[in-house]
């Protein structure tokens, strides 16, 4: 029997922020959300309601751009005082410090594995850099205007980058080449993400649009004009079926991206709905304002119509991490069409429509490409190593970070024992000229 969409539901507020919300991320534990405002502050905000948020200080000028490692126990935050801040979000807020770029950093993206970060900046460049350490790895250089917005693909082997010379580029992080870029005629984009699958990018635009792209064959997609200001944020479902916007209108937009349709228009935020974002399994989204405001709502899609989706999509970027490209560029495929059909309060789903493909509604099924069954048992990884892995590497994190403290703070007392050192040469010179 056909499902009712129940529409999504606004589950909290939190206020604490002193200026306007620019960027917001949830942690893969459901546990907290970080944000970072126009008050030079990062906060970290628990889901549960009988626990305190964390206001960590340490920028000097606004806070741009804020993610958690995928493992959720680092969060990076970029501002305009030029500098990226690794932060252990605990209660301590205990962060490490580094200048990145020689103007305002943009924004900041963890790659998948958790080993690299790539920043954006107006200076013009995007810089790659190892997360242990925070050492300097390369820097990508042929924009010729400020870089709003860089991302890894899933797969780490690609990065998008949005600028205000009106392009999207999309570069290979081995051979460091541009190797295609989009044009944006109208306006530029303040925004670009990959789809979960990494065959496609999205992008908010100054021109109140929003588009959606196939890397492989460069072909505009999806051309969305449902806002009606400067679109500045977008996020992906994890599924990859639904892509949610927010605009200076004050609106939220979720778009249903198999049928090419814009679904809901969400109205709370009191000004611009500054940034947007999909907890990591899809249940939750959260937002951000001028008003100060960090909004959490429940998605309320039904579980089945996603479960299996998400499921074909992390063994999808699994391969893609191991090389099989092949399999991650065909994990999903998108519907061209301009979505300018008319919103949807609700609508009936089949129980079966996780197992088919991102259809083009315009294309008879026999034509549709069908998502690769998933892969034999004896191929997967057995669920108590992903545990034990993943753990390990959340483990790693934590000394990672412990260490960079630690070596901070040797900096710090080294520099100190060089200044009395020097002093007590003083004192001893001018007790030796008194002498």
């Amino acid at each position: 029997m056909a499902t009712v969409l129940d529409d999504p539901t606004l589950e909290r507020h939190f206020k604490g922020h002193r200026d306007t919300v620019t960027s917001i991320d949830f942690n893969c534990n459901m546990k907290q959300i970080a944000t970072g405002s126009m008050d030079s502050c990062l906060m970290i905000w628990n889901m549960k309601l009988q626990m305190r948020a964390y206001r960590f200080v340490g920028h000097k000028d606004a806070v741009t751009s804020v993610q958690f490692s995928p493992s959720g126990h680092l969060v990076a935050s970029a501002s305009r005082d030029k500098t990226v801040r690794l932060w252990v979000p605990s209660v301590k807020g205990e962060s490490t410090v580094f200048r990145a770029h020689t103007g305002t950093v943009r924004s900041v993206n963890f790659s998948s594995d958790g080993q690299s970060l790539v920043t954006a900046s107006d200076d013009k460049t995007i810089k790659v850099w190892t997360v242990h350490r925070q050492k300097f790895l390369f820097s990508l250089s042929q924009h010729i205007n400020w870089v709003r917005c860089a991302k890894f693909s899933p797969d780490g082997m690609l990065i998008v980058s949005a600028s205000d010379d009106k392009t999207v580029k999309m570069w290979d992080k081995t051979s460091r080449e541009c190797i295609h870029s989009f044009y944006e005629h109208a306006g530029y984009a303040n925004y670009v993400d990959f789809h979960p699958s990494g065959t496609c990018i999205a992008a908010a635009s100054t021109d109140n649009t929003v588009k959606v792209w196939d890397i492989r064959t460069h072909k505009l997609l999806q051309h969305y004009e449902v806002h009606s200001a400067v679109v500045n944020g977008l996020s992906f479902h994890p599924s990859g079926n639904y892509l949610i916007t927010a605009s200076n209108d004050s609106t939220l937009k979720i778009l249903d991206l198999v049928e090419g349709r814009l679904l809901y228009t969400l109205h709370g935020h009191q000004g611009p709905a500054t940034c947007v974002a999909f907890s990591r399994n899809g249940d939750y989204f959260a937002s951000g304002g001028s008003d100060e405001q960090v909004m959490v709502w429940k998605t309320n899609f039904d579980r089945t119509d996603y479960t299996e989706v998400l499921q074909q999509q992390h063994k999808a970027c699994t391969q893609g991490l191991n090389g099989d490209s092949k399999q991650t560029a065909e994990a999903a495929e998108l519907p061209s069409g301009h979505g300018s059909q008319p919103e949807r309060r609700s609508r009936s789903r089949s129980q079966n429509r996780p197992t088919q493909a991102l259809r083009d509604p315009s294309v008879p099924s026999s034509q549709q490409q069908q998502v690769p069954p998933p892969p034999p048992e004896d191929k997967r990884v057995p669920a108590t190593l992903a545990n034990t892995l993943e753990h390990i590497v959340a483990q790693l994190d934590v000394l990672t970070q412990t260490v960079a403290i630690l070596e901070q703070r040797l900096t710090l007392t080294e520099d100190k024992l060089k200044e009395c050192i020097d002093n007590q040469h003083k004192i001893a010179l001018q007790l030796q000229l008194q002498g």
